[in-house]
């Protein structure tokens, strides 16, 4: 008897997805909430789709926080990992590494349009094989083209790899509203001031106040997707208002907490 997809072992899932001969094809994975997926990587371009859920994915030194109807894109080769904040309907599109697709060559968080979810949705159920002119290979070729111009979004957090600043990226995932000054933190590790913007610039291309910023607005994305309130959120991440943490989250992704969601 075959596994179900959602119960082949991730060498298995990693080896049929490799082994498909199609230029474009898609599968639809359903995670419990928590679930880890292991550091891996494919031969394939992947686009990772939360239809419902929040991904957490790293890859290197980098970690993108991906709400739904939001994705990433991960170029093939690229080892990364993913864990889920509350259940995940993820919805994969794999794409062969031919150098004339003219496909992004960075990992990126993306924005998800209206065709191109419909267009995902669609394939899941497209059987291979099938004729090269027919519906369903339109489908997946205009899929490949919505590929092709994936709007980036600025859900992207450096995490800086110098031992020196690690306590500071430490205490700001643990305790996101910890508000230490530059000045604190330069008490506490008994470094400069200048060293520790330095650090950070080398390290993240931020400075220590732009890197905060960003960590506490991820991490608000991900509480916010998972049915935390917003003033609740705003008061957890140091803000002084939920007014003063609307008008940053605006500044940052071009909406407000409650429209970003809809």
């Amino acid at each position: 008897m075959i596994k179900p997809w959602d119960e082949l072992p991730l060498d298995a899932r990693l080896l049929a997805i490799d082994a498909a001969a199609w230029r474009v094809s898609s599968s639809a994975t359903d995670y419990p909430a928590d679930w880890v997926i292991p550091p891996h990587s494919h031969n394939k371009h992947q686009l990772l789709y939360a239809i419902q859920g929040v991904m957490v994915v790293n890859a290197a030194l980098h970690q993108w926080i991906v709400p739904p109807s939001r994705g990433i894109w991960m170029p093939r080769g690229q080892v990364h990992s993913l864990r889920c904040i509350g259940p995940l309907k993820m919805r994969s599109v794999f794409v062969q590494a031919e150098d004339n697709l003219g496909l992004p060559s960075e990992t990126k968080a993306v924005s998800i349009s209206p065709l191109l979810s419909e267009l995902i949705q669609t394939s899941i159920s497209i059987a291979e094989p099938y004729a090269n002119d027919s519906r369903e290979a339109r489908v997946m070729n205009l899929i490949l083209d919505e590929l092709k111009i994936l709007p980036a979004l600025p859900l992207h957090l450096p995490q800086p790899s110098d031992p020196r600043i690690e306590p500071i990226c430490t205490t700001l995932h643990q305790d996101p509203g910890d508000n230490a000054t530059l000045a604190d933190w330069s008490k506490r590790l008994h470094l400069d001031e200048k060293t520790i913007q330095r650090l950070f610039q080398k390290g993240t291309g931020m400075t220590f106040g732009q890197w905060r910023q960003q960590a506490r607005l991820l991490l608000a994305l991900e509480r916010i997707a998972v049915g935390e309130k917003i003033i609740d959120v705003a008061g957890a991440l140091g803000y002084e208002s939920p007014s003063a943490f609307a008008t940053m989250f605006k500044k940052q992704f071009g909406t407000t907490p409650s429209q970003f969601f809809k």
